[in-house]
C-alpha cells in the first residue's frame, strides 16, 4: 500500500464574516462580542421552522458549507470509501433481542440499507414478526427524521410513537393500530416524544415542551379527544428544573421527576388510577439527588443523602415516603458509586463503578445474599436491561471493550445460568487478538490520577511515531464507556491510537470527579486532558503535534479550551456541535437550556465570582494572538442545545485573531440539530469527513 498525503492546501480564502462592535460591561468588566449579530433575532421561529432565518445569515453559514467543501474537494473520493468501509463493519439487517412482555416479546430490527429502524413484536415464545411502525417509510419525504419513543399499551393494541421531522427535538405523538396498521386521529404537538400509558390503555401521559423548548409540563391525554383538553397534571414552576416522566419497574406508580443537574424532586401518580393527585416522596432540598423503585409496601430509594456522595439505597413505606423515613439498605461505601437500581419481584440490582470500571450486583430480597457481575479486562463497559417484567429471574446485561464486539448475555438470577443472547457482527471481519486495549493514568497539574482507555493495533510501534485520536467530555457527570465501537477501526487500522480520556467533570472515579471539574473547578476538565496528552507522549504512544483532539457538545467546550491553552499539543482538532461561548450564553435566560445549567456552570449574571470563572475560559472569550491547530467546527442550524451561532461566533473570531496555522473549518448541517444526521448511514458521512481531517492533520497515511 502507498502512502496517500491529503494536505490542506492550496485553499481559496476563507469566508469573511464582518466584525460589528458589541461592548457590554457587567461587574466591573468590559465584554467585546463582535460577533453576537449572527444570533439571529428570531431563533425560537428557526428551531421549528429553519426557512425563515435571515438571509444574510443564512448566506454567511453557506459560505462556511463551501470553503470546508472546499477543503476537503481532493477527499470525496476516500470518503465515500470510508463510509463503505465503516458500513461494512455494520450487519445491515440487525435486530435487537426480543424483550417479552406477557404474550409478545418486543424488538427493533433494520432492513438491509433502512436507514432507520423498524419496531416489530413476535409471540413470546417465537413466531412470526409483526411491524409495528417502519422507520423508513415514516421517513420518506423528510430530510430529516429521528424516531423517538415507540411505547407499546398495556394492553398491546396501541403504539405511541414519537417522531421529530426538524432536528429540533419538537416531537409530535401519535398512536399507532397494531391490528390495522393506521394511525387514529390523535396527534400531540410539542412533546419531548416519549409517552407512559394509562393502565387501562385509554390514555397516556407525556410532556410538554414550553416556548422555550423546555420540557416544564406533564399531562395527560385521553384517547379520541382534542389535545388542547389534555390534563396538566405537573408543571414546573422554576426554569432551573426540568421535568420527565418514567415508572417503577412494578408498573405501579408513574414517576415525574422534576431535577436539575444536582437536585431532584419526585412525584408518583398511581398508574392505576389516573384521577389521583400526584404525591412528591421528598420535597426538593439543594443538593439532593434520588431516584425511585417500588417493592411491596416500600420504596427503594437510591440517593446521596446524608452525605453519601457516592450514593447509597435505602427503603421507605410507600405510605410515608419521605426523607424521615429512609432506613439504610446498601449502605454508603465511599468510592464505590452505584450508578442505577432495579427492583423485581424477588431480586435488587444494582450497577456500581469502582476505579472507573463498572459491575452489576445482584441481590436477594429474603435472604440479602448477593453476588456480582465483573469482568478482568483493563477497561470495558457494562450495563443491563430490566426489561418490561417484575416478576422474573432474568436480566440482560450488555457487555464489550475497546476490542471486544457487544455482548448480549441473559442473567438467571435463580440459578446463575448465563445464556448468550447475541454477539455483534462484523460482516467485513474483525479478530480481537488483532488489538490491543490498555488503562493508563495521567498525573494532572494537583496530582490526581485521571483514567485513560486506549486501543491500538498489536503491531504498532510505541516509539512516539503513531498518530493519536483523543476523546474527551467531561461534564454533567458523564461517564465515557470503554466500549466497542466498529467506526474508530478505520482510523486504528491505520496505524492511529484511540485513547479516551476520563477526565474530571464526569463520574468516572466517584461523584467527587465531576464535582472537580465543575463551576469554579471546570479548569481542572481542562487540565487533565492535556496532562493526558502529555502522558500519552510520555509513555511513546504518540508525540507532540500528532495528537487529534476530539469532543462534543460540551467536550466541544474543551476542545476550545484546550485549544486556546495547549495549541502545539495538537495536530488538530474536532469540535462536533461545540459549546464554545459559554459567557454569553449563561447570560442568556431565554435560552432553553439556560436555567438548567447554572448548577453546572454557574450564574454569570448574579455571581461576579462565577461571571469571572466563566469569563477566564469561555473558548470563545479567550480566543488570542496565537498560532493555533487545523479546527473543524461542526453544527446543526435546528440544534436547541448548542446553537448555530455559537460554533458560527467562535469561527470568526478565531480567523481574525490567531497569527498562524490552521485552516479553520466550519459545516453546518441546514437540516439537522444537536445529534447530526438522524439516518444510521448518512450520520457515517459525518463520521467520515472527520476521520478524514484527522487523517489531514497528521500529514498522510497508508490506504
Amino acid at each position: 500500500m502507498k502512502p496517500e498525503r491529503l494536505p490542506f492546501d492550496p485553499l481559496p480564502a476563507a469566508p469573511s464574516i464582518s466584525a460589528r462592535p458589541h461592548v457590554f460591561e457587567m461587574h466591573g468588566a468590559e465584554v467585546r462580542d463582535d460577533y453576537a449579530w449572527l444570533k439571529a433575532e428570531n431563533w425560537k421561529e428557526v428551531l421549528k421552522d429553519p426557512s425563515v432565518l435571515d438571509s444574510e445569515i443564512r448566506v454567511g453559514l453557506e459560505q462556511e458549507n463551501a470553503y470546508a467543501a472546499a477543503a476537503f474537494a481532493d477527499t470525496e473520493e476516500f470518503q465515500t470509501r470510508l463510509v463503505a468501509e465503516m458500513r461494512g463493519r455494520i450487519k445491515e439487517d440487525d435486530s435487537s433481542v426480543p424483550e417479552p412482555d406477557g404474550p409478545y416479546a418486543y424488538f427493533t430490527r433494520y432492513r438491509e440499507g433502512g436507514q432507520h429502524p423498524l419496531v416489530c413484536r413476535q409471540p413470546r415464545d417465537g413466531g412470526s414478526e409483526t411491524i409495528m411502525l417502519d422507520g423508513d417509510r415514516e421517513a420518506e419525504g423528510h430530510p430529516f427524521f429521528d424516531l423517538g419513543g415507540a411505547d407499546h399499551s398495556p394492553d398491546h393494541r396501541l403504539l405511541a410513537w414519537g417522531a421529530d421531522i426538524k432536528g429540533s427535538e419538537y416531537f409530535t405523538i401519535r398512536v399507532r393500530d397494531v391490528e390495522s396498521g393506521g394511525d387514529l386521529p390523535d396527534a400531540v404537538s410539542q412533546t419531548s416524544g416519549g409517552a407512559v400509558w394509562l393502565n387501562d390503555s385509554s390514555g397516556f401521559y407525556y410532556i410538554e415542551l414550553d416556548e422555550n423548548h423546555r420540557p416544564v409540563r406533564a399531562k395527560l391525554h385521553r384517547l379520541g379527544t382534542s389535545p388542547d383538553q389534555d390534563q396538566v397534571v405537573y408543571e414546573e414552576e422554576d426554569p432551573g428544573f426540568f421535568v420527565k416522566l418514567g415508572t417503577t419497574q412494578s408498573d405501579a406508580f408513574v414517576l415525574i421527576e422534576a431535577s436539575d443537574h444536582e437536585t431532584s424532586e419526585i412525584w408518583l401518580l398511581d398508574r392505576a388510577d389516573p384521577s389521583a393527585a400526584p404525591r412528591v416522596v421528598e420535597p426538593r432540598t439543594p443538593q439532593l439527588k434520588y431516584d425511585v423503585e417500588h417493592h411491596g409496601d416500600d420504596l427503594i430509594i437510591l440517593t446521596n443523602a446524608d452525605g453519601s456522595e457516592d450514593f447509597k439505597i435505602v427503603t421507605a413505606p410507600v405510605a410515608t415516603p419521605g426523607r424521615a423515613h429512609w432506613r439504610d439498605l446498601v449502605p454508603y461505601r465511599p468510592g464505590t458509586m452505584i450508578l442505577s437500581h432495579v427492583a423485581l419481584a424477588r431480586y435488587l440490582v444494582r450497577l456500581e463503578r469502582e476505579n472507573a470500571n463498572p459491575r452489576i450486583i445482584l441481590r436477594e430480597f429474603a435472604t440479602g445474599r448477593e453476588e456480582s457481575v465483573a469482568f478482568d479486562e483493563e477497561a470495558y463497559s457494562l450495563g443491563f436491561s430490566a426489561g418490561y417484567e417484575f416478576d422474573t429471574d432474568a436480566i440482560r446485561y450488555h457487555y464489550s471493550s475497546m476490542t471486544t464486539p457487544s455482548e448480549v448475555i441473559d442473567y438467571n438470577l435463580r440459578t446463575g445460568e448465563r445464556n448468550l443472547r447475541k454477539r455483534q457482527e462484523v460482516p467485513s471481519g474483525h479478530d480481537p487478538a488483532d488489538y490491543v486495549t490498555r488503562r493508563l493514568f495521567a498525573t494532572a497539574p494537583d496530582g490526581e490520577q485521571v483514567p485513560i482507555s486506549l486501543v491500538h493495533r498489536r503491531e504498532v510501534a510505541l516509539d512516539g511515531s503513531a498518530p493519536c485520536l483523543l476523546y474527551g467530555y467531561g461534564s454533567y457527570g458523564m461517564s465515557m464507556p470503554a466500549g466497542f465501537r466498529t467506526g474508530i477501526l478505520s482510523l486504528v487500522d491505520r496505524g492511529f491510537v484511540y485513547a479516551i480520556a476520563h477526565i474530571r467533570g464526569g463520574t468516572e472515579k466517584g461523584w467527587r470527579w465531576y464535582m472537580d471539574g465543575k463551576r469554579e473547578k471546570k479548569p481542572n476538565s481542562f487540565t487533565d486532558f492535556i496532562a493526558c496528552g502529555e502522558a500519552l507522549i510520555q509513555a511513546r504512544y504518540t508525540s507532540r503535534g500528532r495528537i487529534v483532539a476530539l469532543g462534543g457538545s460540551a467536550g466541544g467546550m474543551l476542545m476550545g479550551a484546550v485549544a486556546n491553552l495547549a495549541p502545539d499539543l495538537f495536530a488538530g482538532i474536532i469540535a462536533e456541535v461545540p459549546f464554545v461561548d459559554v459567557l454569553n450564553t449563561m447570560l442568556d435566560s431565554e435560552l432553553p437550556l439556560t436555567p438548567p445549567e447554572w448548577p453546572e456552570w454557574g450564574n454569570p449574571a448574579a455571581d461576579e465570582s462565577a461571571f469571572r470563572n466563566i469569563l477566564s475560559y469561555s473558548p470563545y472569550d479567550n480566543v488570542k494572538p496565537q498560532t493555533y491547530p487545523a479546527i473543524l467546527a461542526l453544527a446543526g442550524l435546528t440544534d436547541p442545545r448548542v446553537t448555530y451561532w455559537e460554533p458560527a461566533k467562535w469561527v470568526a473570531r478565531l480567523r481574525a485573531t490567531m497569527t498562524g496555522g490552521g485552516p479553520i473549518l466550519f459545516k453546518l448541517n441546514m437540516e439537522a440539530g444537536h445529534a447530526g444526521a438522524a439516518g444510521r448511514f448518512d450520520r457515517l458521512e459525518e463520521v467520515a469527513l472527520a476521520y478524514t481531517f484527522a487523517l489531514k492533520c497528521i500529514g498522510g497515511f497508508q490506504t
